[in-house]
């Protein structure tokens, strides 16, 4: 994490609502109420101090019935507040083996990097079924910075949710990571999986489908 940025948004209550609204495509004040057991003032300031520091911004979520309802989401400075894995050092490194090698050169060092990564993860793998295995993996990429969970409700079918990419960067350069990530995730678990991404503002959702 940034310390710096850690340091500016200071208390404790505006840390939780950042992570609340991380792992969600936006809360309201009341839902953060519900969550946190503060009050709807309190609540509403920390929301009003980290929208004008430029950590949150608001949007109108439709409903079924009624006026929109205000909710707040992160902005892409929000980014910085957690976990990364991998810097401008990787992207300037990854250019120089481009630079040396060939234009093909970052997608075959990535390729080899995420095979060693998936025959390790394989030899550690535990659950005899597809769901007990993802319950593992999301165990495991949950550690790793990626925020994961595993999800077994009807909408979609099961799936494994990360709210956070510790390789952002990587993604954005290289989109080919996706489908490393994709196949990884197809040979941890045995089954074919659909990957699945929103990216709106400072929102990073990856959810991981399959059949179990």
């Amino acid at each position: 994490m940034n310390q710096r940025l850690i340091a500016e948004i200071g208390r404790t209550q505006r840390l939780e609502i950042v992570n609340s609204l991380k792992r969600s495509r936006g809360m309201s004040v009341n839902e953060l109420v519900d969550k946190m057991k503060m009050s709807y003032m309190g609540i509403k300031q920390h929301c009003l101090t980290l929208q004008r520091d430029g950590y949150l911004d608001t949007w109108r979520r439709p409903q079924k019935m009624g006026r929109p309802e205000m909710v707040y989401r992160l902005t892409r400075r929000s980014h910085d507040l957690f976990q990364a894995d991998s810097h401008q050092f990787t992207l300037d490194l990854l250019k120089s083996v481009q630079d040396i090698y060939g234009p093909n050169a970052p997608e075959k060092l990535l390729y080899n990097i995420f095979e060693k990564k998936t025959a390790a993860l394989k030899a550690r793998a535990k659950g005899q079924t597809v769901a007990e295995r993802a319950k593992w993996l999301a165990h495991v990429r949950d550690g790793e910075g990626y925020m994961a969970q595993f999800t077994n409700g009807d909408e979609g079918g099961p799936r494994i949710v990360e709210c956070h990419s510790p390789i952002l960067n990587l993604l954005d350069r290289y989109p080919i990571v996706s489908r490393f990530e994709q196949d990884m995730f197809e040979a941890i678990l045995g089954t074919r999986v659909r990957r699945q991404m929103i990216r709106n503002s400072g929102l990073y959702e990856c959810a991981f489908y399959f059949a179990v």
